[in-house]
């Protein structure tokens, strides 16, 4: 392979990426990060609404496609509706989550089901079905979303920390299958950030300094915090990291 320039390792123009939960948090983040890089971005999610706003506000290449991820009935059309806007993705990051906070002795079948339903199942089913297009082209990059989560247990997190340590386990085990064929799978696991889906953390003020006093930097995420590692993880700077878990956690788990 030629070497590219070390300007051009974490280009992104040319190719096309979808994006998951990517109405608001981390999700919208990367979305709007890919398509401020020069990617192609499909924007997926359940809230039309918030979908649009993402795309009018964003700047770049953007296309909105309602629709829940974990539905794996719509599965297949869900795949077609996002092939129709930009052509199949190249890149695809799985931001979409959802956490239940259910305690241990109070988790619910429903709960369960849902978390790892959106967690865990859907990033491997929608990555098996937009694999082969990228088999065909010989390049890919997907980008799960792990967490702390997936290494260490939180009070009311049974759930998503079953998820999130299978999420770890997955992208191992979908780089084992699938990297021979140019397409690298990797795993950003992010600290404490403010988003929709950690405002209870938040919202109390002694909790969240605690958390940023267990960071080796002294500090939450904030949401530039994403950017170079994302971009890292979906371009040809990473050409030869594949099966990873990129703690994205501003030092916590090393303390």
């Amino acid at each position: 392979m030629a070497e590219a320039a070390p300007a051009d390792l974490l280009r992104v123009e040319g190719r096309v990426a979808c994006v998951t939960g990517a109405s608001s948090g981390l999700g919208r983040r990367a979305a709007e990060v890919l398509a401020r890089a020069g990617a192609s971005v499909v924007a997926v999610a359940r809230r039309a609404e918030m979908l649009t706003e993402v795309c009018a506000d964003a700047g770049g290449t953007l296309a909105a496609v309602q629709g829940d991820v974990a539905d794996r009935d719509g599965m297949d059309n869900l795949v077609a509706r996002i092939a129709s806007k930009f052509g199949p993705p190249d890149i695809v990051v799985h931001a979409a989550g959802l956490n239940t906070r259910e305690a241990a002795d109070v988790v619910t079948a429903e709960g369960w089901d849902a978390t790892l339903a959106v967690n865990l199942t859907a990033p491997f089913f929608l990555s098996q079905k937009l694999v082969p297009e990228m088999q065909r082209k010989g390049w890919g990059r997907i980008v799960n979303f792990a967490s702390l989560q997936s290494f260490r247990a939180f009070p009311g997190g049974l759930a998503y920390g079953a998820s999130k340590g299978g999420v770890a386990q997955l992208t191992r085990a979908m780089a084992q299958a699938w990297s021979g064929s140019g397409i690298n799978t990797n795993a950003l696991a992010p600290g404490f950030f403010e988003t929709e889906l950690t405002a209870a953390v938040f919202a109390d003020k002694e909790r969240a300094a605690r958390n940023a006093a267990q960071t080796c930097i002294g500090r939450n995420g904030e949401p530039a915090d994403l950017d170079g590692p994302l971009l890292f993880l979906c371009s040809d700077a990473s050409r030869y990291v594949t099966g990873q878990v990129l703690m994205l956690d501003g030092g916590y788990t090393a303390k």
